[in-house]
């Protein structure tokens, strides 16, 4: 293969590679499964390094363009689209094509369920044979890699497994993570990067700091069920402001900003838990905006960041963040495992020193064990090249159950006079799909005769701070046969409720 390089041009020769391989893939003249050039004999052909080579065979197979088959080279992915719409089944009667739940605000002092809800879903999943549709983790990719990886890190660590560590965690991890946010274009320096066991310490120590028992603090609704238990544990007072396709109603912001005058805002704007939308760089601009106008801090929990089919706007922390207003968030528990509880929170200005305080105070440092597995990913490359296989995956997840539940789901159905529809999202990236249903429905018993079926569902309840719309949260990182099985049981129980329902009309 001839690749014509300016070898002049200040954009380095491995980029000028990816992008005229790029080209290639997706005008398809190259096609789906084909073999690329081998590194040495691209190297040879073209006359570059072969680690010129492998760092653009590295980027496409982070773009998701190519995989490497052990032992047998890159070849080339299937290109799907990936475009994000709400679907709405309906007959002709009602059409819509946006997503518009009521935009209701919630107000609430607490009565969340995070505990309840949390163990019932472990015991569940314990169960032998079960489908779990609940969970907010990626599938289990096994252990061949990590086995390796944790081996040759652990290795390198050596005495610094036996001592104890600063707060803040390891410099060489918090580089290696101020090296990765620049590819998100948030540019931070290592020494404002705290290392949290998981994201969820990052959330619990942030809203410790800038909450007190009585204050007020804003969530989009729904939201992540987990920072409603954290905030109900602290005694705060919560305003939901609803989601519209865009993000968070900011009108509807601007106004409780004004009058409740909170000290927090707390929003997921990459891929949101659960409804999977990723807010514009004009909505997080407007929202920044207002965020200063009224002096509220921003606490921006991005978990799901580096699971995007297609490209997503800078952070909010990556803005004119000025007054240190803005908290970023975010986690390795979504894109390597849970288990190794490793997650960091970027905090500039004067929070940065009280926050490792009471870091240190709550559980002195994250495992080094940990740390250092995660810095060897992230160090040799090994992270990228996973993300890439892990949105490949996740991708083929998501159309899958797309499909599946265009095949299973009941189409419009009566609601007193009029037809209504059952909606889903179809996000970017992530884990999940958020399925709108109608009102009348008993979702509760949705879910527990789907139990009996081996089918786990996240209720869709759990994610709103007071009551919601009917909905519920399905994880799409399963394989075709579980998908298809699950679905299909999921499908028939909402057609027996409705008949039910129906009937008692």
């Amino acid at each position: 293969m001839i690749i014509p390089l300016d070898r002049h041009s200040q954009n380095p020769i491995y980029l000028q590679i990816r992008s005229y391989l790029s080209r290639l893939i997706q005008s398809g003249k190259i096609s789906a499964g084909q073999k690329l050039p081998s590194i040495r004999a691209l190297s040879e052909s073209i006359q570059v390094n072969k680690l010129t080579v492998i760092e653009a065979y590295s980027l496409l197979e982070a773009d998701g363009l190519i995989h490497a088959r052990q032992g047998s080279g890159y070849f080339v992915n299937s290109i799907i689209n990936s475009s994000f719409n709400l679907k709405y089944r309906a007959t002709s009667l009602v059409a819509s094509t946006h997503f518009a739940p009521a935009q209701e605000v919630i107000i609430s002092e607490g009565g969340g369920s995070f505990l309840e809800q949390y163990t019932a879903s472990i015991q569940a999943r314990r169960q032998a044979d079960m489908i779990d549709f609940s969970s907010g983790f990626p599938h289990n990719p096994g252990l061949g890699n990590l086995q390796r990886i944790a081996k040759r890190a652990l290795a390198k660590a050596g005495d610094i497994l036996f001592k104890e560590d600063f707060p803040q965690g390891q410099l060489l991890l918090r580089q290696l993570i101020a090296q990765m946010l620049v590819q998100t274009g948030l540019v931070v320096s290592p020494e404002e990067i705290i290392i949290t066991t998981g994201s969820q310490q990052a959330l619990s120590l942030a809203m410790q700091y800038y909450l007190q028992p009585g204050d007020w603090a804003i969530v989009e609704t729904p939201t992540y069920h987990g920072a409603l238990g954290i905030l109900e544990n602290l005694g705060a007072k919560v305003i939901g402001i609803p989601m519209t396709a865009q993000g968070m109603n900011l009108e509807l912001l601007e106004q409780y900003l004004n009058s409740h005058r909170p000290k927090l805002i707390y929003t997921i704007s990459t891929l949101h838990n659960p409804t999977g939308i990723t807010t514009s760089q004009e909505h997080r601009q407007k929202l920044l905006a207002l965020a200063q106008e009224y002096e509220c801090h921003i606490l921006e929990d991005n978990a799901y960041e580096g699971l995007n089919f297609e490209p997503v706007p800078a952070p909010i922390k990556a803005s004119d963040d000025r007054h240190d207003l803005v908290t970023y968030i975010s986690t390795f528990s979504k894109t390597l495992m849970p288990g190794l509880r490793v997650g960091y929170m970027v905090v500039t200005g004067e929070h940065y020193q009280h926050l490792v305080k009471q870091k240190l105070l709550n559980d002195l440092h994250v495992s080094t064990v940990s740390q250092a597995i995660v810095s060897e990913f992230l160090g040799s490359g090994h992270y990228r090249r996973h993300l890439s296989r892990l949105r490949s995956s996740n991708l083929q997840g998501r159309n899958m159950m797309l499909q599946a539940l265009e095949h299973y789901f009941p189409d419009a159905i009566a609601s007193g006079t009029a037809l209504r529809a059952i909606a889903w999202t179809i996000p970017k990236g992530g884990l999940f799909l958020w399925i709108h249903l109608p009102n009348h429905l008993s979702i509760q018993a949705i879910c527990r005769e789907a139990i009996s079926h081996n089918v786990l569902i996240a209720n869709g309840a759990v994610f709103f701070p007071g009551r919601g719309y009917v909905a519920m949260r399905l994880n799409f990182c399963h394989t075709p046969e579980n998908i298809e099985q699950g679905i299909k049981i999921i499908g028939s129980l909402i057609q027996k409720y409705l008949t039910s329902t129906a009937d008692c009309r």
